[in-house]
């Protein structure tokens, strides 16, 4: 496809968790301290005028609005940025441009292109791309109206299908569920073993849904620190659990570990402690960390990661309905953001065609004008002036429709029909 608004070109070049393995993601990131910088020096590049980079642990990607397209000026930029071989990530750059950009733009905050379909954090990103860029001043007319326009067609995706409903990951199963048992998660405090990327997911999930308190306990206390201060969380060492095990209304456990981190015992004593106030247990490791006679414990609701396949395995079916119905609206969002990239295209059209229209009419005025002060009457100077001014603005046109007569150009002269609402006498 050519492109939309010839002053213009948006250019997509970027890398993600399909393109690129994480050693390559990781040396092409952008920490957030550098973005503004890099920002202006990419605009300060003569084939730049407008740009926004999205940089996250699964895709970095620049959005460049460019009047002269040179895909290899800005990859140079980016090895000399990066401090990186050409040969290094080359290869795994994708690249798209005008009608492909705005698709790539708008599938991406929608979570159509995330490690996790549907995901909801990728438009909070694009959301932070857009605020730095608009602070570093490198967002033109045509790259911020394409952000707003992204953020209004994730706005509707959102809206008009389930793409975010469904649980499609265990930690979100899990979180899904206690919103179920819980009517209000509040009020709740959660206690969460381990630290690694399934207990980070199940705390980000938990602290989005208003999660009253998150204590972490983890047999390194420095990693469990690190990931309660992201959620503003509590954290604890490992064998501190027995000490808090009351306060958990909610547990989910995901560890390595070869035998169970909790005993039958040691639950039936934080539920004495809590009155029999009823317990949320979800063990997502295997082996397990929750012995199985937990689970008939009166007032214990214990589940498991097969418990949570199904659910999981359902919500994926239904967000890939949803997927082909957040595609479709994409594709009318995509025409609407082309319509005004032609409307734009025209605008220097216009403005020329105006200039013409009043050089014609400042001619044909002064000639009027100064016939009147020789003396000639004035219906007879208003008839000229009338004349001249018609055989000036339809003697171009008139020439090019004789032209394209000539030239069989059937196209252009009903397009000249059209343009000029020309009716048909016969």
């Amino acid at each position: 496809m050519g492109n939309i608004d010839e002053s213009m070109t948006i250019l997509t070049l970027g890398l993600n968790h399909n393109t690129a393995p994480v050693s390559i993601r990781e040396r092409l990131a952008f920490p957030a301290e550098r973005l503004r910088l890099a920002l202006g020096e990419l605009v300060s590049l003569p084939e730049v005028e407008e740009a926004a980079i999205l940089s996250t642990c699964n895709r970095t990607e620049f959005y460049c609005g460019t009047g002269k397209p040179d895909m290899e000026k800005i990859i140079d930029w980016i090895a000399r940025e990066q401090r990186l071989k050409r040969e290094e990530f080359h290869p795994y750059l994708y690249a798209h441009t005008d009608a492909d950009t705005i698709r790539h733009m708008f599938r991406v905050a929608c979570g159509l292109d995330s490690m996790i379909l549907g995901e909801p954090q990728i438009l909070g990103q694009m959301k932070n791309a857009y605020q730095v860029a608009a602070e570093a001043g490198t967002l033109g007319k045509t790259l911020n109206k394409l952000f707003h326009h992204t953020f209004t067609a994730a706005k509707k995706v959102r809206t008009d299908t389930a793409i975010g409903s469904s649980p499609v990951s265990v930690a979100f199963a899990a979180v899904r569920l206690a919103q179920r048992i819980f009517d209000s998660l509040k009020e709740q405090t959660a206690v969460l073993i381990g630290a690694g990327e399934t207990i980070e997911l199940t705390a980000r999930h938990l602290h989005e849904q208003g999660i009253g308190e998150i204590i972490i306990a983890n047999r390194t206390f420095e990693r469990a620190h690190a990931l309660a201060e992201q959620f503003n969380g509590f954290a604890i060492a490992l064998a501190e659990l027995p000490k808090h095990l009351a306060k958990a209304d909610i547990l989910v456990s995901s560890t390595a570990s070869q035998l169970p981190i909790l005993g039958k015992g040691s639950v039936e004593s934080a539920l004495k402690a809590r009155r029999h106030k009823p317990m949320f247990m979800v063990d997502l490791a295997v082996p397990r960390d929750i012995e199985q006679e937990v689970g008939q414990l009166r007032d214990v609701y214990l589940y498991t990661v097969d418990d949570l396949r199904n659910t999981v395995e359902e919500g994926m079916r239904s967000r890939q309905e949803a997927a082909k119905q957040a595609e479709e609206i994409i594709d009318t969002e995509v025409d609407h953001f082309l319509a005004w990239m032609r409307a734009q295209g025209a605008t220097e059209t216009l403005l020329d065609f105006r200039a013409q229209a009043e050089k014609h009419r400042d001619e044909s005025l002064g000639s009027a004008l100064r016939a009147l002060k020789n003396g000639k009457l004035a219906e007879d100077v208003l008839k000229q002036l009338a004349s001249s001014l018609t055989s000036k603005l339809i003697h171009i046109p008139s020439t090019q429709i004789k032209q394209a007569a000539a030239d069989e150009r059937h196209d252009l002269i009903a397009a000249v029909r059209e343009l000029f609402q020309l009716k048909d006498t016969q």
